[in-house]
């Protein structure tokens, strides 16, 4: 029977384990990533200071006036860094472009935080992949506990992908260089209160699928969180459970298993109507992408490719635009 509930799975055996033990939790990724696509791990090893410096840090950030934090304002929709203020984005508009209403969050952004050499940084086929970070002067801190952080999901998402390599009968380094300079973003969501009814029709983060091969994500157990939509086409809460990270795999990673794999819808909808100062809600999520130009071709022998060969940073580009032109 498919999976209708994200399930909750300990990686520490294939970190610390070998054999039986690294194949029994590829096992179990691999159910997950084929039915749900969503999975909630413990054992990632990642310290639990860290993350709750970074919540700190981030919420220093988005107390700050309006005025200051539009200093760093993200560019350009193709350039993914900067801040991004509440009613200025619509994720459900990468899917529909009629979506209705803008999300309700504010978010700041940032990118790779040690570049490549600058020969693969600048080169034609890097675009803006690479382009500088967009750091603001308040809070002081911010910098080099975000770049610890980012650096710590970088290292978890490579621990990941040995995961699903095994999960896929690759060998299980098969990822390696193709994530060793990897495009990856960090952005922290902040869900402010609801003190005014929302406009009809308007959540905090409407239905989408994440671009690139893994999303991980850390949030908070308060109203108004986050939903996955199941194989059987329902509306289901992702469980928030102490000291673990929500996994989900997202379009690039589907096509690259040629839809095995599933990048599934999921969204952040409103908190109770009387939830009042207690809805904020603030998300850590980092989108791991795989080097700008990993090729993505079909990894599942016997099937019908149902996409042509792509690279991860084409597939990156053309969904910006997509989002940009909706």
């Amino acid at each position: 029977m498919k999976l209708l509930n994200v399930p909750i799975i300990d990686i520490a055996p294939f970190r610390l384990g070998t054999g039986a033990d690294k194949r029994a939790v590829a096992e179990a990724v691999d159910q997950a990533c084929r039915d749900i696509g969503f999975l909630v791990i413990r054992g990632h090893g990642v310290a639990p200071g860290l993350i709750a410096r970074t919540r700190e840090v981030s919420t220093e950030f988005f107390d700050l006036p309006i005025a200051e934090k539009a200093r760093v304002a993200r560019p350009s929709i193709d350039v993914t860094r900067g801040y991004t203020g509440v009613d200025e984005e619509s994720l459900a508009r990468s899917r529909d472009p009629s979506a209705y209403g803008s999300d309700l969050n504010e978010s700041l952004m940032i990118g790779p935080v040690d570049p490549p050499p600058a020969s693969y940084a600048n080169a034609p086929g890097a675009g803006k992949h690479f382009a500088p970070n967009i750091w603001p002067e308040r809070p002081a801190a911010l910098r080099e506990v975000w770049s610890e952080y980012y650096r710590s999901m970088g290292t978890l998402a490579g621990v990941l992908m040995r995961i699903f390599a095994t999960a896929l009968e690759l060998p299980e380094d098969y990822f390696d260089d193709k994530i060793d300079r990897h495009i990856s973003r960090l952005r922290v969501r902040n869900y402010p209160a609801q003190l005014t009814p929302p406009e009809p029709g308007q959540i905090r983060a409407g239905a989408h699928s994440d671009y690139g091969s893994l999303t991980i994500l850390a949030t908070e157990d308060k109203s108004g969180g986050l939903q996955v939509c199941n194989a059987a086409g329902k509306w289901v809460d992702v469980p928030i459970v102490p000291d673990c990270f929500i996994i989900n795999i997202g379009d690039l990673l589907a096509r690259w298993t040629n839809d095995a794999w599933v990048s599934t819808l999921h969204r952040v909808v409103n908190p109770p109507v009387d939830a009042g100062t207690d809805s904020r809600r603030q998300s850590l999520v980092f989108f791991h992408n795989p080097n700008y130009d990993a090729a993505i071709t079909n990894l599942i022998p016997g099937t019908v490719a149902k996409y042509p060969p792509t690279t991860s940073g084409e597939h990156l580009r053309a969904l910006y635009v997509a989002t940009q032109n909706a």
